[in-house]
């Protein structure tokens, strides 16, 4: 399976500066979106930490397949699913390191979502309340659940999706990157087919932003570049009350990245 992405974040129109990061690595199949946590010190720093590990990490275990892994391996997953959930939490270790160890970093952490393309299963990795979903024809599925306060309220019943929504504690996490010394990263395995197409958001998009504004926005056209452009505004025609950073990628068969990305913009451009 071969992908065509597009990547694109913004600092909004509340915030003075961006502390989203991402990555997208085609050759590894490697998908991210990190959202440093607003409010506490050096943010950006911990999603940039974020992102440099889980690359590194993955790029380094293709080099040397007896790389050890970090934390316990589940056999429930496959080894690909195990590899990105070792990154995550390599990530996690190195941002805690570092908050301790320079006390302008104290307190720094950060969401991760993160997806991996082997063959045609897609390996989700996450924790904090940065999104993955699989929009597939007509139907968009949530791949992630968010680790955040009023949505562990919401599958306890304590609260409806409608009072969540208006809750004041909604950017409330329970779950991020370098808060504790240990973190538990949520694993899934998805399988996928061409024509899919894998979008990786912050909580800029997700809270302004229905999802059926999300699938409206995909009717217009699947090309990346494109429909990355579309989410930005749609988050910052919502209020923009938060940096937003968008990856697509859309799955195809057979052709190489570079030449499938050539055919799309003759079609859409």
């Amino acid at each position: 399976m071969m992908s065509s992405y597009a990547a694109k974040s913004d600092v909004g129109l509340r915030r003075s500066h961006n502390e989203d990061r991402f990555c997208a690595d085609p050759e590894l199949g490697l998908y991210l979106v990190c959202d440093g946590m607003g409010g506490c010190n050096a943010g950006e720093v911990a999603s940039g930490i974020a992102v440099e590990v889980i690359h590194r990490h993955l790029a380094d275990a293709t080099r040397n397949g007896q790389l050890p892994f970090i934390g316990e391996y589940d056999p429930n997953f496959l080894p690909q699913t195990n590899r990105l959930a070792s990154a995550v939490r390599l990530a996690n270790q190195t941002i805690h390191r570092e908050a301790w160890r320079r006390p302008e970093y104290a307190g720094m952490g950060t969401t991760a979502v993160s997806v991996l393309l082997t063959d045609r299963v897609l390996s989700v990795a996450h924790v904090g309340d940065s999104r993955a979903y699989l929009i597939r024809g007509d139907a968009m599925q949530l791949l992630t659940a968010d680790h955040s306060l009023v949505r562990d309220q919401v599958r306890q019943g304590l609260l409806t999706e409608e009072e969540a929504e208006q809750s004041f504690q909604k950017h409330v996490l329970t779950r991020a990157l370098g808060v504790e010394s240990t973190v538990e990263v949520e694993l899934g395995e998805v399988p996928v087919m061409s024509g899919d197409i894998v979008l990786l958001c912050s909580d800029g998009l997700t809270s302004g932003v229905a999802s059926d504004e999300v699938l409206r926005a995909v009717r217009y056209g699947n090309d990346p570049e494109a429909l990355a452009e579309r989410l930005i505004r749609l988050a910052n025609a919502a209020g923009g009350n938060d940096n937003t950073t968008v990856v697509v990628v859309v799955l195809c068969e057979g052709a190489h990245p570079g030449l499938w990305r050539r055919i799309r913009k003759r079609l859409w451009n």
